[in-house]
């Protein structure tokens, strides 16, 4: 029995505007029923990959199959994929039911049945009975809502979505995360999702692509991603991260010691090639780090400093401290324990910090992909 191809998939997927290469003969897959996702900063490429696959831009160089068929001369409107934007382009002058199913009669469907379809759409994304809403009737959620239903009545291979949650505030994008993964889960349909928000990938994605300068620095999992990062542009654009900077006065091992300009010796995990002497980028999770009034109240593993506290950064169960070791000024963030243990804490006030040497990560300075 033949394996079943993935929904999408890209061979060596070149694009350049003039000198400009904006796509680096990329080549990935994106399996059935997926949710992936492409990261990364503006200017990364990841705009210009979404519009190769939708169709709306020729590559270069390589191709790009869906359902394992190649798309190489087939128009935007003869492929079974559908986008959703960032401001999302519903149609203020339809109701809500003529804009989810103005894709269904632009294909000729019948009437009763585009009703239908309609009708169990707007039941399944929690909008039942709106049909005859106006769109400026709407909430913002509601509106995403609607522009993901008018994709997914017409059973697209792919859907695609281009920074859907960037228009709306805070609070309403926190709740469109969680619809948004429940409503991929539901549907089975594969997502391909392009986003600078490293949160919107983390708590989305089955997969996420972490792009920079037109090409992948690293696939894999959140959780990779996150743990395991294999570049330094990784570990610094994926979740917040203390990034320290020196070279390598000792490695042995996967085991390293950094000592920073200033003369401060760190002490962390070797990830990729690095030998002695090598500029080396550490980085360190403010939540790994540990906080105490004294060394004394720190395990005897971590390597220990004494510091100062510079500034509080209360954000309920975000909330963080900023430290400047004694010696050498070296600012550090570490994530403030949910106990209340340090609820008293004072600026100015003199404490100890410490970590794990194998929760710091060390790479060669300027490390990329392979």
């Amino acid at each position: 029995m033949a394996a079943t191809p993935p929904d999408l998939e890209a061979r060596a997927v070149a694009k350049r505007f003039g000198a400009f290469t904006a796509v680096n003969e990329l080549s990935f897959s994106v399996a059935r029923g997926s949710f992936f996702s492409i990261l990364g900063p503006s200017g990364c490429g990841k705009t210009t990959l979404l519009r190769l696959i939708a169709g709306f831009q020729a590559p270069d160089g390589g191709d790009i199959l869906i359902g394992g068929a190649s798309m190489r001369g087939v128009a935007p409107n003869r492929r079974p994929v559908n986008m959703v934007f960032q401001h999302l382009a519903l149609f203020p002058m339809m109701s809500v039911g003529e804009n989810i199913g103005y894709g269904l009669a632009r294909r000729g469907v019948a009437r009763a049945e585009i009703t239908r379809r309609v009708g169990e759409m707007l039941e399944r994304v929690s909008l039942p009975g709106a049909q005859e809403k106006r769109v400026d009737q709407l909430s913002g959620g509601q509106k995403q809502r609607v522009a993901i239903a008018r994709s997914l009545v017409l059973e697209p291979t792919l859907l695609l979505l281009d920074e859907p949650l960037g228009a709306l505030d805070l609070k309403l994008r926190e709740h469109m995360k969680i619809e948004l993964k429940q409503l991929q889960a539901a549907f089975g349909t594969t997502f391909v999702y392009i986003t600078h928000d490293q949160s919107e990938a983390l708590v989305l994605s089955d997969q996420v692509a972490v792009m920079n300068a037109g090409r992948f620095e690293q696939l894999g999992s959140p959780q990779s991603l996150y743990y395991e990062p294999r570049t330094p542009f990784v570990a610094g654009f994926v979740g917040a991260n203390n990034r320290i900077v020196g070279r390598a006065n000792d490695v042995s091992g996967d085991a390293v010691e950094l000592v920073t300009p200033e003369g401060l010796y760190l002490y962390g995990r070797r990830i990729g090639p690095l030998a002695t002497g090598d500029a080396v980028e550490a980085f360190v999770r403010p939540e790994v780090a540990m906080l105490a009034r004294t060394a004394n109240d720190l395990p005897e593993s971590t390597t220990r400093y004494a510091a100062e506290v510079e500034s509080l950064l209360f954000d309920g169960a975000n909330s963080a401290v900023l430290l400047r070791e004694t010696r050498t000024r070296l600012e550090v963030r570490i994530a403030l324990p949910q106990t209340g243990q340090f609820k008293d804490l004072r600026v100015g006030e003199s404490v100890a910090f410490g970590f794990d040497p194998q929760r710091a990560v060390c790479f060669k300075a300027g490390a990329s992909h392979a």
